[in-house]
């Protein structure tokens, strides 16, 4: 199993509305990509300095699947959208 963490750090400005959205487009993503095995995603709620506003953990059988979910187009369509409101994203993945 491979694990897949992304912090986003959203740009200024970015509002409600569009944060909404995100959870939206991410939300119809494990509908959509067969190689998603576990898809949880939410607000920062402590909001200290060091801080990201954003985060998710996902999980896939192994990298050629996660390679697969980020290669496909609905997962593209998604991180266009991340990029117009993002200011900084880090990732990390790890087997277990």
């Amino acid at each position: 199993m491979l694990t897949h963490v992304v912090l986003f750090k959203f740009k200024e400005g970015t509002s409600k509305e569009e944060i909404q959205r995100l959870g939206k487009g991410l939300g119809n993503l494990p509908h959509l990509i067969n190689e998603i095995r576990e898809f949880r995603f939410g607000t920062d709620v402590i909001r200290s300095e060091r801080s990201y506003d954003f985060g998710l953990v996902s999980s896939f059988d192994d990298l050629d699947a996660l390679e697969r979910y980020q290669r496909h187009p609905d997962h593209r369509k998604v991180l266009e959208f991340v990029k117009a409101i993002t200011s900084s994203v880090v990732a990390v993945d790890f087997t277990d």
